[in-house]
């Protein structure tokens, strides 16, 4: 069994920067992938980016490419998202997820354990 706890959302105004941050616990040494998500209000959950837990291979969304940057700390568990030049677009909850399975990670339906979520909230 793995706990997730996002933290670190809050309101930032447009072209601001804020890292969010996911500690896991339990059995920890079952997780292969790490990702984050985020969900708007009427749209469907979209992936943003994963890192794999072991390697550190990266994968982002064309839309957070360039802007996001995903890294962990297997030391502490915790897995950030640094997020740079914010946009209104950018706002959302989100999530944070972990995947028994390594691979790439962009389908939620395929992690095993998820965070409760941070709001991110962007001023324009």
């Amino acid at each position: 069994q793995v706990q997730l706890v996002e933290s670190g959302g809050g309101l930032v105004q447009a072209g601001g920067s804020l890292r969010l941050s996911c500690a896991a616990s339990g059995r920890t040494f079952s997780i292969r992938t790490m990702g984050w998500f985020r969900q708007a209000p009427g749209k469907a959950r979209e992936f943003v980016a994963s890192i794999s837990w072991s390697g550190g291979r990266t994968y982002y969304a064309d839309s957070v490419k360039g802007r996001f940057t995903i890294s962990r700390e297997n030391a502490k568990n915790t897995v950030y998202l640094q997020m740079n030049s914010l946009k209104f677009e950018d706002a959302a909850v989100y999530y944070c997820a972990a995947d028994r399975m390594l691979r790439l990670g962009v389908n939620y339906e395929e992690y095993d354990y998820w965070g409760q979520g941070t709001q991110v909230t962007v001023s324009s």
